[in-house]
């Protein structure tokens, strides 16, 4: 069940400020607040989805292909495409999943830790 008092609900509503970096009619990407590594980007779905499971099993083909696409461009706005980067998605408690709304998080800059 979606809970609309999470935080990346009220960044998609506007009622907090984040550092956009890419926005569709899909998707919104923003700078980490506590990054990780030298870049640090989420990227959220506009669709109301709990996780990657939840996304999935509930967004039309269309609407998945243009999230995964996004991630793509993003990566290539963060300059980061050459090098590498990683793309991380936690699903649920055991994976430590904080906000309960599907994102990934893009991760590159600098040599990645396991």
């Amino acid at each position: 069940m979606y809970d609309k008092d999470n935080v990346f609900y009220k960044i998609l509503q506007g009622e907090i400020p984040s550092k956009k970096i890419y926005e569709d009619d899909n998707v919104l990407a923003f700078y980490d607040i506590n990054p990780m590594y030298k870049v640090h980007a989420l990227v959220i779905s506009k669709k109301l989805c709990v996780d990657f499971d939840d996304f999935v099993l509930n967004a039309t083909p269309t609407e998945t292909s243009n999230f995964f696409q996004a991630v793509s461009k993003v990566a290539e706005l963060l300059n980061i495409k050459q090098s590498g980067y990683r793309v991380l998605s936690n699903i649920g408690k055991n994976a430590n999943q904080i906000v309960k709304h599907f994102h990934v998080h893009i991760l590159g800059g600098e040599q990645l830790r396991d």
